[in-house]
């Protein structure tokens, strides 16, 4: 999951030396900042140009998402593997890049740059796509390559992804970060939802013209080109706060210490048992709807497609309750909202009821994602960052895994009909109900300070000029 971002206590910190320690230095150069407005306006003008750069990445990697990894189970049924390679490739990859990311903190520490390493996985992310769009071209591919281009797509994608989210901490005020990740979020909906929407429409006119594969060779093109732009918008961002031996690293052992003794590290518990609890029903979602209700391809595209709709649209509602009452009352709104989601597929009878349940999916679920990336943010200390979310995807993965496990044995036992499909629907609602007992152990006082976070690119306020759309998002939050 990846994720996006109110205050840790202060016995979080006890293990080592917190930002407070850096607060003489940060007064000064606030009280710099007054006297020189000449350098509070340049601080302006980079804090525009950051902002605009991680949208126009955002929205590049979004259409990435869409139109290149969506098809990789759809590239290995093109190639002839099969239905069980198509199903492994979606979770065996995820599992092996997992592993391999473990070495992020590592090489933001020897790079001595976050910005540095997350460059470097972005740009490895988009050649990830070149071997597969090789061999779309030449027309065969041993599962083994495909495998492994996958997993190293995982790889690089989730190793960028803690030291992007430390670095993006500095780069994006608290003040503008619920309003602001809100917008990019929801233009990152659009990105995917079009190159969903053009990959598959490619795809569907190569199988009519006999060019399937030639269709895959263009749209990993496409995907391999958004991923290098992303990685341009990414290097034109500068990394205000300089890591280099400001980095702890976090071990397993201590990740756990702090979650037995009911730190804010907690929150990973309840996200990983969401995870579980989703993926018992989650990877079957489309072979149901294709092969038990039988509905068209354009209607499945409809229905995906109106999930995303619901996520652009309840994006700025769900960044205004963040910025107004904390990302934790998002959190449980979202946890409570996707509750029910799962089981009322058995109360779904016609095709406009499939429509609204999924609108209402998307809803729950851009409320969940939303404050999922802003508790991270809030509840995980900046210099621990990195080294945290790097275990944390590796237990995302495996949890992944055991959800869907769950779910494809109780598929094979009880047998694929339709009753089954149902079953394991409303087995996750209730698995989901169930996690949030592990949302109310999670400590109430369980966020930084505002001065302990901050890094501080402005003193005090909203920077004039923010882009129109960041602007129009701080503007709708406090009507």
């Amino acid at each position: 999951m990846k994720i996006s971002s109110p205050h840790l206590p202060a016995r979080v910190g006890a293990d080592g030396p917190s930002d407070a320690d850096h607060r003489p230095s940060r007064v000064q150069s606030v009280a710099v900042i007054h006297r020189h407005p000449h350098t509070a306006r340049s601080r302006r003008r980079l804090l525009r140009k950051n902002l605009r750069a991680s949208v126009s990445d955002g929205a590049a990697f979004s259409v990435m998402v869409g139109v290149g990894e969506t098809y990789f189970p759809a590239f290995v049924l093109a190639l002839g593997l099969g239905e069980i390679a198509s199903g492994l490739v979606a979770s065996i990859p995820l599992l092996i890049g997992a592993v391999l990311q473990l070495v992020s903190p590592y090489a933001v520490t020897w790079l001595g740059s976050n910005r540095r390493w997350v460059v470097a996985c972005v740009l490895l992310q988009a050649a990830s796509f070149l071997p597969l769009a090789v061999g779309a071209l030449v027309g065969q591919m041993p599962a083994v390559a495909v495998f492994a281009a996958v997993s190293l797509y995982w790889a690089a994608g989730l190793g960028a992804g803690p030291a992007w989210n430390t670095w993006m901490e500095t780069v994006v005020p608290f003040r503008v970060r619920a309003p602001f990740f809100a917008m990019r979020t929801r233009l990152g909906q659009a990105g995917v939802l079009l190159g969903f929407v053009a990959g598959g429409a490619a795809l569907q006119y190569g199988k009519h013209t006999g060019q399937l594969l030639p269709a895959f060779v263009a749209i990993f093109a496409v995907a391999a080109a958004c991923r290098f732009l992303s990685g341009r918008y990414i290097a034109r961002q500068t990394e205000p706060v300089a890591i280099h031996g400001e980095q702890r690293h976090v071990s397993p052992w201590d990740l756990l210490r702090r979650i037995r003794k009911g730190q804010s590290e907690r929150m990973l518990v309840y996200f990983l048992a969401v995870q579980v609890a989703v993926q018992i029903s989650g990877p079957y979602f489309s072979p149901f709807m294709l092969g038990q209700l039988k509905i068209s391809y354009l209607d499945y595209v409809g229905l995906l497609a109106t999930s995303f709709l619901a996520k652009i649209l309840m994006l700025p509602a769900c960044g205004r309750l963040a910025a107004r009452f904390g990302a934790r009352k998002l959190l449980w709104v979202g946890g409570i909202g996707i509750v029910p989601v799962a089981g009322l597929w058995l109360y779904a009878q016609t095709f406009a009821q499939l429509v609204a349940l999924q609108f209402l999916a998307g809803a729950a679920w851009a409320a969940y994602e939303l404050a999922m990336f802003l508790m991270f943010f809030e509840t995980v200390r900046r210099d621990e960052r990195t080294s945290i979310l790097t275990i944390f995807n590796l237990g995302n993965a495996v949890a992944l895994v055991i959800g869907a496990l769950i779910g494809g044995i109780l598929l094979k036992t009880l047998g694929p009909s339709r009753e089954t499909y149902l079953t394991l629907f409303v087995l996750s609602s209730f698995a989901r109900a169930a996690t949030l007992i592990c949302l109310k152990m999670i400590p109430v006082r369980s966020t930084l300070s505002l001065e302990e976070d901050e890094p501080r690119l402005e003193p005090a306020g909203l920077p004039a000029g923010l882009p129109a759309a960041v602007a129009a998002a701080v503007s709708a939050g406090s009507k």
